[in-house]
């Protein structure tokens, strides 16, 4: 059913999973961050290949992974409650301008010859602390733009729209890289922003579904109290800290790819930078059939947390020990899958349990745990294929993957995983969230 309604235009049209689109400022958000995230991801590939030619050691896309994201942990929490508390899309206007003038900056240093590994790691924290800001308010955007009927649609959406730029992005930046180097990769990423840009700037902001915002607090007092109801609301509902805990643990060991897959095709595939463009793209091409298995899929189910880790970690096994190409571009697909498929269901869930006005604060929670593990994570896997090879660390995360969605398996069985699904209804159902699912 869900194959036909992929490939069924008819079909696709009348889906509920693409009702988001009935919205003029969805239609541009959603155009917009398509492009960009395309030039996000040959970012992202663009600089893993300079830090590793650059130093010729892995250990190094960690220092650069936790440079970029420590400032999204420390900050987070403090962007949550400005999430809540000021307009989203003018900060959106805002930050994404100045990620837009880092990648112009890093293009500049690299085309000119004159770039440096401390140069990259100042950039990436300057992008960190607009990241830090971006993220919570860009995750809590999305129900202004279609309202809480749609929300579950729309967040299923975004994350096809962004597993399918991991497609197309990584693909463009290897052969951009072998053709002509990594600072056009660069150079196009800092283009690509104006597409969102201008998307925010073209939205009718009277057509915005806007919540209450909670007032700003004027006091250190306050920042704290809002921060700590935020935190509070997780601990105590049960969709939530479920989704938290699986993503945040599995994230933190098995899902390094910036980190381990950059080595991993130089020295044990020898396929060089359009090989690891390819690689990644293939774990996008996995990534957004999890995505549209979730637009087209109806009601969240938490089980899949379990399932996803199970099935990334399976496959990061089989990659860990396979030394032929065809191979690994497979087994990428299923570690794209998997991932987003456990990734995707706890964001998706989380944005159906929470009440509007902590929607900021509970997503600066899931996006900082989650940042949280890239820096932690990435220094860790790094350090060990430093010491002991890639293969060795690709096989640990795996490994401790399959212990995580063994662990969420037992959990669920218990009854949290029944529990969530009666708390949570499906995506687009048109009704409003129940009492119940605000406190388990």
């Amino acid at each position: 059913m869900i194959g036909r309604a992929l490939l069924d235009p008819g079909r696709l049209a009348d889906s509920d999973g693409m009702s988001p689109f009935r919205h003029r400022n969805y239609r541009l958000f959603f155009g917009g961050q398509a492009v960009s995230l395309v030039g996000t991801w040959m970012q992202q590939v663009a600089q893993a290949w300079l830090v590793l030619e650059l130093t010729h050691d892995p250990i190094w896309l960690g220092v650069v992974a936790a440079a970029q994201f420590l400032p999204v942990m420390v900050l987070g929490l403090f962007a949550g409650v400005a999430a809540d508390a000021l307009p989203k899309r003018r900060v959106l206007i805002w930050t994404q301008t100045t990620m837009m003038i880092l990648a112009a900056i890093l293009s500049v240093l690299v085309i000119s010859g004159v770039v440096q590994v401390w140069m990259i790691l100042l950039l990436a924290f300057l992008l960190g602390i607009a990241n830090a800001v971006d993220m919570p308010v860009r995750q809590s955007f999305a129900i202004e733009l279609v309202g809480r009927d749609e929300i579950g649609s729309a967040v299923a959406l975004n994350s096809a729209m962004f597993n399918g730029a991991r497609v197309i992005g990584p693909a463009v930046a290897g052969l951009t890289i072998a053709a002509f180097g990594v600072g056009p990769a660069f150079a196009l990423n800092a283009l690509s922003f104006l597409a969102v840009i201008v998307g925010l700037r073209m939205m009718d902001e009277r057509e915005l579904h806007l919540t209450n915002r909670i007032a700003r607090p004027e006091s250190a007092h306050a920042v704290v109290q809002n921060l700590a109801e935020g935190l509070r609301y997780v601990r105590q509902t049960q969709v939530v800290l479920l989704a938290v805990v699986v993503v945040g643990s599995v994230a933190t060991v098995g899902m390094n790819f910036n980190v381990l897959i950059p080595a991993f095709a130089q020295e044990d595939l020898a396929s060089g930078a359009a090989g690891y463009g390819f690689l990644m793209a293939a774990s996008g091409v996995g990534s957004l059939l999890a995505a549209m298995r979730l637009v087209f899929g109806g009601r969240p189910r938490p089980v899949r947390l379990a399932t996803g880790a199970l099935l990334l970690g399976a496959a990061s096994l089989a990659l860990a020990v396979t030394r032929v190409f065809p191979v690994a571009l497979g087994l990428m697909v299923l570690v794209g899958f998997g991932s987003i498929l456990m990734a995707a269901t706890g964001n998706t869930t989380i944005q159906l349990a929470v009440p509007d006005h902590l929607r900021g604060r509970v997503m600066s929670v899931y996006t900082t745990v989650f940042s949280a593990s890239v820096p932690i994570g990435g220094l860790a896997m790094g350090a060990v294929a430093s010491a002991f090879g890639v293969t060795v660390a690709i096989a640990l995360g795996g490994a401790l993957t399959l212990v995580i969605g063994l662990g969420a398996l037992v959990w669920g069985r218990r009854g949290a995983f029944d529990a969530v699904e009666r708390s949570v209804p499906a995506p687009s159902s048109g009704g409003t969230m129940p009492e119940g699912a605000r406190t388990r």
